[in-house]
């Protein structure tokens, strides 16, 4: 798996990107070896925030968790990471390197629920500025919006963070 690390507002030795390569080397049972991971550490207030996205086989997968010890929250995001691809196997296992969910029956066989879709809506995307967006969002009272980018024409989603701000999701072309 091809890693990436990078720091905000603090510095990265050499002991702890040695320490994320070989975490993340336990999890490239699961990929073929295509997969890309960044891992971004920011130091804010004392704490330091671990944040991890991996991309694999067409898929994402992301956790942050924030601790007063980077090690610390580094294991705690390994640890989602790993629960994230397990819960999701099934789904997983027709893109993923074939066998790699053959584990030791530990309690790795958590409640596999399927996933149902008990609802469907449909509506008008009208042409809007992201700002516009998220002001019908705060209307409605949801916490995401799907609309159509008045200067791009195209389809983007804006939502509410848990801090507070809001994000935008824009199609790569």
């Amino acid at each position: 798996m091809n890693v990436t690390i990078k720091s905000r507002k603090t510095s990265i030795w050499e002991t702890f990107r040695e320490r994320v390569e070989k975490k993340l080397s336990k999890l490239d049972r699961f990929f073929d070896g295509d997969g890309s991971a960044t891992v971004v550490v920011t130091r804010e207030r004392d704490r330091d925030t671990v944040e991890v996205t991996i991309q694999a086989a067409g898929m994402i997968f992301r956790a942050e968790k924030t601790s007063d010890d980077r090690l610390e929250a580094l294991d705690d995001v390994i640890d989602a990471l790993t629960r994230q691809i397990i819960k999701n196997k099934t789904k997983l296992e027709k893109r993923l390197k074939g066998g790699a969910f053959d584990l030791p029956s530990q309690d790795w066989e958590q409640d596999q629920e399927e996933i149902r879709i008990v609802r469907s809506k449909k509506f008008v995307v009208k042409p809007m500025s992201p700002e516009e967006a998220v002001l019908q969002m705060d209307l409605v009272g949801h916490t995401f919006f799907v609309f159509r980018n008045a200067d791009s024409g195209e389809i983007n989603v804006v939502y509410k963070r848990h801090n507070g701000d809001y994000g935008l999701i824009e199609p790569l072309e």
